[in-house]
C-alpha cells in the first residue's frame, strides 16, 4: 500500500538532481555539497546535549560510554568497518564501535549506537536472559535517537541547502530502514519456499527482480544485474528474518516521536518505561504500557504518513 510514498520520494529526488528518473545506483546520491562536518569532539557534545534535553537519565547512561573509554570511534589502518554497540552483561557498560569521518551521517551513527547502548543500561536490573530487547523493539531507541539528533540539526540550521540535504538524508534512511528491509523480509520468505521446492540460482533471481519492480514501481529504473543484489546481503545468509526489525522499529519511532512532539516532557517517562522493559515482557505488553495497540492499521499509518509531509515540505521548494 504505502511503497507509493517511497516512489514518491525518487521522483521528487530525480528532479532535486535534474535527472529525469533516478537509477538503482543513483538512489542513495547526495543532493548536493551543502552537507556540513563535525569534529568529532563537537559531535559528542551536540549529541549529549541533545540527549539532555529530551531526559538527564538519557544523557547520562551515554555520557558512561564515553566516561568509561567503552567507545572507538578512531578510523586506523586494519581496524574493521560499520558501527556497532555490544551490550555483554546488565550492569556492564556496553562498548560501541565507530569509524567517525566527520560527515553528518557518521553524527547519526553515534547517536544511534549510543542508543542501543542506553537501552541495555537502562534494563540492567532484569537478567542475562532479559536484559536484551525482543528483535522487534532492538532498533527503537538507537532509531529514537537518531530522530532527536536530526530534529536538533533541523531546528538549529536555517540555509535551505543544509536542511534540504537533511531531509534527504531523513527518507533515504527511512526507504532504506522501512520499506527496503519490508521488501527483503518479503523476499525471504519467498526464497525459503523456492528453495524447498528445489529451485535455484535462476528462479531466486527472477523473484528478487520481480521483488524490485513492486517496490520501485515506474519511478527508478533497475539494471538488469541487480538480480544478484541478495547475495551481497549478509542479513539474508547470518541472521535469517532479522530484517523486519529495522521496519517496524522505524515506523515505531515515527509514531513514539509524534507522541513526544505532541506531548513534550509529558511523554518521556512512558518512553523510559519502554526501555526499562528490555526482553522481560512481550513488545506488544511493553507498547500497551504507552497506550500504543500495534494492532490497529492506522497506528502503523501515522509513520507514513509523517514521510509524506517531510515530501511535502522538499516539494514546496520545488514549486
Amino acid at each position: 500500500k504505502n511503497r507509493t510514498v517511497f516512489q514518491r520520494w525518487f521522483r521528487v529526488k530525480a528532479r532535486l538532481l535534474g535527472l529525469k528518473k533516478l537509477r538503482r545506483y543513483d538512489i542513495y546520491a547526495p543532493l548536493s555539497g551543502a552537507e556540513k562536518t563535525y569534529p568529532y569532539d563537537q559531535a559528542v557534545k551536540l549529541v549529549l546535549d541533545t540527549f539532555q534535553k529530551f531526559s538527564p537519565a538519557v544523557a547520562r547512561a551515554a555520557r558512561r560510554v564515553f566516561d568509561e573509554n567503552q567507545i572507538d570511534a578512531e578510523v586506523r589502518p586494519g581496524k574493521r568497518g560499520g558501527a556497532f554497540c555490544a551490550s555483554v552483561l546488565p550492569g556492564m557498560t556496553p562498548y560501541v564501535l565507530q569509524n567517525y569521518t566527520g560527515d553528518v551521517r557518521d553524527v547519526a551513527t553515534l547517536a544511534h549506537e549510543l542508543g542501543h547502548a542506553i537501552h541495555s543500561m537502562l534494563a540492567a536490573r532484569h537478567s542475562v536472559f532479559t536484559f536484551h530487547s525482543a528483535l522487534p523493539l532492538a532498533e527503537t531507541s538507537s532509531t529514537f535517537a537518531e530522530m532527536l539528533l536530526t530534529d536538533r540539526l533541523l531546528a538549529q540550521d536555517r540555509d535551505p541547502a543544509v536542511r534540504r540535504q537533511l531531509i534527504a538524508d531523513t527518507l533515504d534512511d527511512a526507504y532504506a530502514t522501512i520499506m527496503r528491509q519490508a521488501y527483503f523480509t518479503l523476499f525471504e520468505q519467498q526464497a525459503h519456499k523456492l528453495i524447498q521446492s528445489g529451485a535455484g540460482t535462476d528462479e531466486l533471481n527472477a523473484a528478487y527482480m520481480r521483488n524490485l519492480r513492486e517496490q520501485f514501481g515506474s519511478a527508478v529504473e533497475v539494471a538488469p544485474e541487480f538480480k544478484w543484489e541478495w547475495v551481497s546481503i549478509p542479513h539474508i545468509f547470518y541472521t535469517p528474518f532479522y530484517c523486519y526489525a529495522y521496519s517496524f522499529g522505524q515506523l515505531l519511532v515515527l509514531a513514539l516521536y509524534q507522541r513526544y512532539k505532541k506531548q513534550g516532557a509529558r511523554f518521556t517517562p512512558h518512553y523510559l518505561k519502554i526501555l526499562a522493559y528490555g526482553g522481560s515482557a512481550s513488545p506488544q505488553h511493553i507498547l500497551e504500557e504507552a497506550g500504543i495497540d500495534i494492532t490497529k492499521p492506522m497506528f502503523w499509518q501515522g509513520g507514513f504518513d509523517f514521510i509524506s509531509g517531510l515530501l511535502d515540505e522538499l516539494e514546496s521548494g520545488l514549486d
